[in-house]
């Protein structure tokens, strides 16, 4: 749990800004991480470094990812499963037509 001199350190009023500070507030921002803006006394914006942002939002996406997978484990069953070779014979695809696609990486 963050503490109270943490969330008021990690606050900046919105009034700086337009005071020309806005370069000092990013380097803060870079150097310390988030800050959240506040106007007329209540949070408007999050400030984020560029990888902090992309950092979560790829760990939501694999959290995502890792929720679509187990709802899709709660209803597995072996006995529906169909091969790839029962696959190929049924769409009629031959060796030939599947060696002209690229590789496909699965994460």
């Amino acid at each position: 749990m963050r503490s109270v001199v943490s969330a008021i350190q990690d606050t900046i009023p919105f009034s700086m800004f337009n005071q020309g500070l806005a370069g000092k507030i990013f380097s803060n921002v870079k150097a310390t991480g988030a800050k959240v803006v506040m106007k007329n006394n209540r949070p408007e914006v999050v400030i984020v470094p560029p990888e902090e942002y992309v950092r979560e939002k790829e760990e939501l996406e694999n959290l995502r990812l890792l929720l679509l997978a187990a709802e899709r484990m709660e209803h597995y069953n072996a006995d529906t499963l169909v091969s790839q070779e029962e696959v190929d014979r049924r769409f009629n695809f031959t060796e030939e037509e599947l060696s002209d696609f690229e590789e496909v990486e699965i994460e």
